[in-house]
């Protein structure tokens, strides 16, 4: 006789993963730091500030020749160095780095930003919340559907 795990023991045995935020606004940097911390998500947040930062990161260059592969990146659009769109784009094109989770998580709510991000291939698209309770309620959903619910690759 098999049963299934509870919901609360399935989120215990979730291994952590590396989560890349690329945001160049630090009051939405704090409030997804605090996301995670009130949600209790034991995940890693590495955090790249501009558009050459994540693609550093990424491509483990420069400061972060040591820094781990992200299992999932969460994309603002609008950044210095190179946006969102050119990081998404550079992401997906790329063998190596195609197969990580993207979602956009940005204020942009303009169709053309959403068809666009689709377009390459971001795996969803989130539109931020402006209230800090919502904010933080959306990356813990974020949260749940890619660690909780999805098979990563690489993730048993």
């Amino acid at each position: 006789m098999s049963t299934s795990p509870s919901p609360s023991s399935s989120q215990s045995s979730a291994r952590p993963i590396d989560v890349l935020l690329v945001e160049d606004d630090p009051g939405d940097e704090l409030m997804t730091r605090e996301a995670f911390e009130d949600n209790k998500i034991r995940n890693t947040l590495h955090v790249a500030r501009d558009g050459e930062e994540a693609l550093d990161f990424l491509y483990q260059r420069g400061d972060h020749e040591q820094a781990p592969r992200p299992d999932l990146i969460l994309l603002d659009l609008n950044l210095p160095k190179y946006d969102g769109r050119q990081i998404l784009e550079q992401v997906k094109s790329d063998p190596e780095l195609s197969h990580i989770p993207v979602v956009v998580l940005t204020t942009s709510s303009a169709e053309e930003d959403i068809l666009r991000s689709y377009r390459l291939h971001a795996n969803a698209y989130v539109t931020k919340p402006v209230d800090l309770d919502q904010f933080i309620a959306a990356v813990r959903q974020i949260d749940d559907f890619f660690v909780q619910v999805v098979r990563l690759p690489g993730r048993r």
